[in-house]
């Protein structure tokens, strides 16, 4: 089938790099790109670190215009409301219905909320405007920040928020990261943090956010309360998929696909919506990585050209690549600590401000995190490509 129109639902980071794929990859038809945000395609990262210290412009953060999508159709600041996946039919808010011959589904994820998120003072960050609103208040005359969740967002603002010279604790009910690093490791990010002077509490969750009319204290479940001026909830995020309920298409947890980025005769997902089966790991997830959201967007699109042809299709089994900046520190996992056996850390600690874990299942190597020892990780980013041993490991980070 010639493909005559395609639509790209999500004008995100996996959104423009399956468009710019698109053209790249011979598409000359109608593409069209809809996006619920007004803003064009920007970079997300920064939100959580120079975009609140007040570093970063606005053209700082936004994605490198690519010449292959000048003639591209942007509808920004309209969401998709739904898809009846056997007809290609996609009906876009304030639009009739509209036939495609191909879709992206790209429209990402949003922040876990709890009770309470609504009063003033309290914030999630995913967007821009989630990040500017929140940057308002951290240059308000005060000083008291509770960051509840510990995973690598929150511990983001928490490293922030320490830089611009504000009181921080974190609340977390386990250690930070630990369903992703383990527990050995995420005692090594607790000690980095406290290092830094924020309070860590852990084992505790929040019961209430308190304030007459704006913040004023976090209430937990160990009957201790917190006062704050802000509170940043950072718990994890929702795959958006709402407006795809009816749709034809496998809905658990994202958009589930094959081995291809595949969800349906004529429409691929991308990004943090996605939900596919690795070969390389032998398991079915969504990735919610920066790096994942460029390399899945342009498989995605070439999925998508090369329609019925499977022999010009292949299986999308990237090797998951992630970062954090925190203190002035990089925190970098390479592979999947999904079902590892052991967690081990082979060189350094928090103190000495930097460390080597590795990560095993088997007698095999499945990932490697660093803190501040970026030449390590590359060399096992490299050796990851293959199977590992766990000894040939072990020797590489003597």
């Amino acid at each position: 089938m010639t493909l005559r129109s395609i639509a790209v639902v999500g004008a995100s980071l996996a959104g423009k790099s399956a468009a710019a794929a698109l053209r790249r990859g011979g598409f000359g038809g109608h593409l069209v790109v809809i996006g619920e945000e007004v803003h064009a395609p920007y970079d997300r990262p920064p939100l959580s670190k120079e975009w609140l210290r007040s570093e970063r412009t606005a053209q700082l953060i936004a994605l490198r215009e690519d010449p292959v999508l000048a003639d591209v159709e942007w509808r920004l600041g309209q969401r998709a409301q739904s898809l009846d996946a056997p007809s290609l039919s996609l009906r876009v808010e304030g639009r009739q219905p509209e036939a495609f011959d191909g879709i992206v589904i790209a429209t990402g994820a949003r922040p876990r909320r709890l009770p309470g998120t609504q009063l003033p003072g309290v914030h999630v960050l995913r967007t821009l405007d989630d990040a500017n609103a929140l940057r308002a208040d951290l240059i308000r005359p005060a000083g008291r920040v509770v960051v509840v969740g510990a995973g690598f967002i929150g511990q983001e603002v928490a490293a922030t928020c320490r830089k611009l010279g504000l009181g921080v604790t974190m609340i977390e009910p386990a250690a930070p990261a630990s369903h992703v690093v383990g527990e050995s490791v995420a005692q090594l990010l607790t000690d980095l943090h406290c290092s830094h002077g924020v309070d860590v509490k852990l084992g505790v969750s929040v019961e209430a956010f308190e304030g007459d009319g704006r913040l004023r204290l976090v209430r937990l479940n160990d009957g201790t309360a917190v006062e704050a001026d802000v509170a940043v909830v950072g718990i994890g995020v929702i795959p958006n998929t709402e407006w795809l309920v009816g749709s034809g298409l496998r809905i658990e947890d994202g958009v589930v696909c094959d081995e291809t980025c595949l969800a349906a005769p004529g429409i691929v997902a991308a990004g943090d919506v996605a939900r596919w089966p690795n070969a390389r790991y032998g398991h079915t997830r969504r990735v919610e990585h920066w790096d994942n959201a460029v390399r899945q967007g342009e498989h995605a699109a070439l999925r998508l050209l090369a329609g019925d042809e499977t022999s010009a299709s292949r299986p999308y089994n990237p090797l998951p690549w992630f970062w954090s900046d925190q203190y002035g520190l990089k925190l970098q996992l390479v592979g999947s600590t999904i079902g590892h056996d052991e967690a081990r850390i082979v060189a350094g600690s928090a103190a000495a401000g930097k460390f080597i874990a590795l990560y095993r299942r088997g007698d095999q190597l499945i990932a490697a995190l660093t803190l501040a020892n970026t030449s390590k990780l590359l060399k096992y980013r490299r050796s990851l490509e293959s199977p590992v041993s766990w000894d040939d490991a072990l020797a590489m980070a003597a």
